[in-house]
């Protein structure tokens, strides 16, 4: 189920002749109802996800002469409009979480409640999985994954255990995973939370170095690609993702680097975009009610210049 599905298409002011770019097409969700806002425009749909693709293709189909689907990374949109000749677009979305059809699916090793071997590849063209990382990365470095990117306080306990763990065999699935990081860090309350929730969000972004491009690759499309008035709405489901969202867009707002004792600017650098959301928008009480995932999504929007 799309997240913030009709905040999204609201905070893109889609015009009908417009050309824009689902950056993460997931299931398709969002693109679904783009494309039906769209008369003569068009809509580039890109994954990494090769499954996803098909799936939201197969989705989308009926409008199939507005449509493209490319297989690549949101990263390298302005690679990819140009090759397909499009020098700029309309609007850009991106939901940054990682969709229903992966954590649903055990083969693909996203869920702590599904069992399937440790892979979380977004991508299956790379090499790195979670087996990998679980099973022969030092502690330390198993520690400052889940700290840093799952903001994990019981890391070194985790890793410490799982070192220990697959010294007798190795940890091969999701389910002996969660299974390992329960006993060694059992529920303090009724109700609270899986455990194993933060370390697998934790090596699913070590896995698919979804946290260290972020920055530079939402400032090159914005700057590269996005058309003056077009407008970007980037979804995070995790507290890091939004904060280098944030800061992207407040650099690109205010990208002045005189010293504040100075009256004037003298360096010449121009606001890029307009922030749209001084705060970042969150899923309506009722979604939250119908739709569990949707706890930690934040919107944010800005308009290029």
């Amino acid at each position: 189920m799309p997240i913030l599905l009709q905040e999204s298409i609201d905070a893109l002011k889609i015009n009908p002749d417009g050309i824009y770019v689902d950056g993460t097409l997931g299931g398709g969700g969002h693109s679904s109802l783009i494309i039906k806002c769209l008369r003569n425009g068009r809509l580039i749909g890109i994954d990494k996800d090769e499954d996803a693709l098909a799936a939201a293709s197969a989705k989308i189909q009926a409008e199939a002469p507005r449509f493209t689907a490319v297989r690549g990374n949101f990263h390298d949109i302005p690679d990819i409009l140009q090759s397909l000749n499009i020098p700029a677009v309309d609007g850009i979305l991106l939901d940054l979480g990682v969709s229903s059809h992966q954590l649903d699916t055990g083969a693909r090793g996203f869920s702590y409640r599904i069992d399937g071997p440790l892979d979380m590849r977004m991508d299956n063209r790379t090499e790195l999985t979670a087996h990998t990382i679980v099973n022969t990365y030092g502690e330390k470095e198993i520690a400052d994954i889940l700290f840093n990117f799952g903001e994990e306080r019981r890391s070194r306990r985790i890793a410490s255990a799982i070192c220990a763990e697959r010294v007798i065999a190795p940890i091969e699935t999701t389910g002996q995973l969660a299974s390992l990081i329960e006993r060694t860090c059992p529920r303090r309350k009724q109700g609270e939370a899986h455990l194993a929730t933060r370390s697998f969000m934790a090596l699913r972004i070590a896995v698919n170095d979804e946290l260290n491009p972020l920055f530079s690759a939402l400032t090159n499309i914005i700057q590269k690609s996005l058309k003056p008035d077009g407008r970007i709405a980037v979804i995070t489901f995790h507290s890091l993702e939004d904060r280098i969202v944030k800061t992207a867009f407040q650099k690109l707002a205010a990208p002045c680097e005189c010293p504040r004792d100075i009256p004037y600017c003298v360096c010449g650098k121009e606001p890029i975009v307009q922030k749209i959301t001084k705060k970042p928008i969150r899923p309506s009480l009722q979604e939250l009610a119908e739709n569990n995932r949707a706890h930690s999504a934040k919107m944010r929007v800005a308009e290029r210049r």
